[in-house]
């Protein structure tokens, strides 16, 4: 990988190793149940991430902290998974993003729920405001709408003669539907037509990818979801076997194979997620916690997919890139 120099805009997988039985655990520990969509296996770097930020204020996992782990494929069974949860009464939910938080906000109004790359919390209702967000539930957002309308501006300098996109969304991520607002606002404004293609599964990425090549769109800008970043390296396969250019919010995707990545980076905002749950535990309510919004973006390019799928990017991008997988 070639690192270089990238002007930012304002606005080792971990083991997944068990604990002890919570009966042999001391009443004084702090629980924190960690709610997620997709397997342990494609989270583990968020995990580690978390323990990281937590370490670094002092929690030992076992003397002062535990965790309650909850994996899920389905929305269906993130939603059990919040309720048993709920039900153990941990002491606060860490849910990662806008689809987590949608499973178990409607649960309960008084165990603190913390997220580390919400989309977008307001226009979810989520929270009240970023500045006092008012409820049960505060954390870190990732601004998807000003990220989406970049990926579009990146992909069609990538792809300059491009006049349709696809646009592979998520319906079951409540974060959808700002991202396809923002995906048609954009689109027009660049004069490229859009063929939506809605992914509810792994088993939907075949016939997405197939209609898209089949109408020849110039490129896909990937809806940022846990569905989509779970299956990082499905999602890479297809694209390269379609020849198709790809844009997400996630370097994971891109690292797996993905074309381009822009977005802040999430296991960054998830280490300092582990500062709203340091202050909730020490008598902070999520209410009066401020959700913060991330001042730094990453631009990661894949060359080696670019050579793959017969793409030339100019060096004039490529320059501009804080890293480049040659």
């Amino acid at each position: 990988m070639k690192r270089r120099t990238f002007i930012t805009m304002v606005g080792g997988a971990a083991v997944l190793r068990p604990f002890a039985a919570l009966a042999q655990q001391s009443a004084n520990v702090p629980r924190i149940g960690f709610l997620r969509l997709g397997a342990a296996s494609s989270n583990a770097a968020r995990v580690k991430a978390l323990r990281v930020g937590l370490r670094d204020l002092g929690y030992v996992e076992g003397k002062n902290i535990a965790f309650e782990f909850r994996w899920a494929e389905t929305v269906e069974q993130l939603s059990a998974s919040a309720a048993e949860l709920i039900r153990m009464n941990v002491d606060i939910i860490f849910a990662t993003s806008s689809t987590e938080v949608e499973a178990v906000w409607p649960l309960t109004k008084t165990i603190p729920i913390v997220f580390a790359t919400h989309a977008d919390p307001i226009t979810l209702g989520h929270v009240a405001s970023l500045a006092r967000p008012g409820g049960n539930v505060t954390g870190l957002s990732i601004q998807m709408t000003d990220i989406t309308a970049k990926e579009f501006e990146i992909l069609k300098e990538i792809v300059p003669h491009a006049t349709r996109f696809g646009v592979l969304f998520t319906p079951t991520a409540p974060s959808h539907a700002p991202f396809l607002q923002t995906a048609d606002a954009t689109g027009a404004k660049l004069n490229i037509a859009l063929h939506k293609a809605p992914v509810n599964s792994d088993g939907d990425f075949d016939a997405a990818f197939a209609a898209m090549a089949k109408v020849r769109v110039d490129g896909v800008v990937v809806h940022g979801a846990a569905l989509t970043a779970a299956y990082r390296v499905r999602l890479a396969d297809l694209a390269l076997k379609h020849r198709l250019a790809t844009i997400f919010v996630v370097r994971d995707n891109v690292e797996a194979g993905g074309l381009v990545s822009y977005g802040p980076d999430h296991l960054d905002l998830t280490r300092r997620a582990a500062i709203y749950i340091d202050k909730i535990l020490k008598g902070i309510k999520p209410a009066d916690l401020p959700v913060e919004q991330p001042t730094r973006f990453e631009l990661l390019v894949n060359n080696k997919t670019a050579k793959a799928i017969g793409l030339t990017i100019p060096e004039s991008f490529l320059l501009r890139a804080d890293e480049v997988i040659e």
